[in-house]
């Protein structure tokens, strides 16, 4: 039980949030706090704009009792997503609605300087078109396709984005945009965003990206599971060949999963053929022409991938695994050619009850994520308390 002081109205709307309670008895039985002491402390979020008490419980006897609610459809929030070649920006209200957005091509690696100086302008940009103020907005989620040290937000040696590590991402747009900035991976918001949209109800979900590289996300009990320094889920640079063996990596290592089962491995592997790809993108664009070689490449990425994960899967017994990217999208070659490599190599105890799909949010996967992230955090109990304090 939540008492005393610490009950605090930010601590409510957590609770409101979460779904463990649903009334104003509940919070009671929960919280502990007097009649009195609820009522103000609902009072304050309600002027906030935070709660809403709609409508009555279902089956409810005796006095009908309001439904509370977190109110989040009065919230802007713009979510960023980078990857190695493009940039998905998205305006967004709390509920999810997609207001308005924006695309647009970028060199991840041409550095942070340049990459965030496109952002912010690509976000001035995008505020000035729907008509709304920065002020407006409650946050900036941004995932990059690299891991991020979640203490500091900051790039924690991403072997896609040379210069970035370390640097001083969510500081750097704070001070361009005077809004609070939020920093993670791009597969951990790809998972969070699928996670709340479709299995909101399911303990574990793993999330695969396969685009120019490869990561994953890990979605335990609503929340991503990061990892000490960010790296939870950099299966791509998982080694698949003998030590010294193998093609060189990014990171700086030889005969990772990365190498050979990427989007921009095959990339490689089809122009090294005779077909023509730079991209990932190109690579996506062949599977879904039907294009022979891109096929039997992708399937023997997906057995590689599969491999892969069926140690994941035997690790953490996930409910859920959803493939997203450019390269699961394309076609459902990839995707077979994992259920089949995790089927024939983990026991049935830890896939007898596994779901293996790909995404349902499609390209929008990372930006509804970051919508979450801003959310989350703006929305902590203790960022809660802050804003009424200072606005008491």
């Amino acid at each position: 039980m939540t008492t005393g002081s610490s009950a605090s109205a930010g601590r409510i709307l957590e609770l409101v949030r979460s779904g463990q309670v649903r009334t104003r008895r509940e919070l009671q039985e929960v919280t502990g706090l007097s009649r009195s002491t609820l009522s103000l402390r609902m009072s304050q979020l309600a002027a906030a704009g935070y709660v809403r008490e709609t409508g009555q419980v279902s089956g409810s006897t005796g006095r009908p009792a309001k439904v509370l609610s977190f109110d989040a459809s009065g919230q802007l929030v713009v979510a960023v997503d980078l990857g190695a070649h493009h940039a998905h920006l998205a305006l967004i209200d709390g509920a999810g609605r997609m207001l308005l957005e924006a695309s647009g091509e970028l060199k991840i690696d041409a550095g942070p300087d340049d990459v965030l100086r496109y952002v912010t302008r690509r976000i001035t940009e995008l505020i000035a078109r729907s008509g709304r103020s920065i002020d407006e907005v409650a946050g900036v989620g941004v995932g990059i396709p690299g891991p991020v040290r979640f203490a500091t937000q900051r790039p924690n040696t991403p072997p896609l984005m040379p210069g970035w590590h370390d640097y001083p991402v969510a500081e750097r747009l704070r001070e361009a945009l005077g809004v609070p900035v939020f920093v993670d991976n791009d597969a951990n918001l790809m998972a969070l965003g699928e996670a709340r949209a479709r299995y909101a109800d399911v303990p574990s979900v793993l999330f695969v990206k396969v685009g120019t590289g490869i990561g994953a996300g890990v979605i335990l009990h609503g929340q991503p599971e990061r990892g000490i320094a960010g790296g939870a889920g950099d299966i791509g640079h998982i080694r698949i060949a003998p030590p010294g063996e193998g093609r060189p990596c990014t990171c700086g290592a030889t005969g990772c999963l990365a190498t050979e089962a990427s989007g921009g491995a095959l990339a490689r592997q089809l122009t090294e053929a005779g077909t023509p790809a730079d991209t990932a993108q190109d690579v996506a664009t062949l599977i879904a022409a039907g294009d022979p070689l891109a096929l039997r490449l992708s399937e023997r990425a997906g057995h590689l991938l599969g491999e892969v994960l069926a140690t994941s899967v035997a690790l953490l017994n996930p409910a859920v695994l959803v493939l997203g990217g450019l390269l699961p999208s394309a076609g459902p070659v990839l995707l077979e050619a994992v259920r089949e490599s995790v089927f024939q190599r983990t026991v049935p105890l830890a896939t007898r009850e596994l779901t293996i799909a790909t995404t349902t949010l499609g390209a929008d996967a990372a930006v509804q994520g970051a919508r979450h992230l801003v959310i989350d955090q703006t929305f902590s109990a203790a960022a809660v308390d802050a804003r009424l304090a200072a606005s008491s």
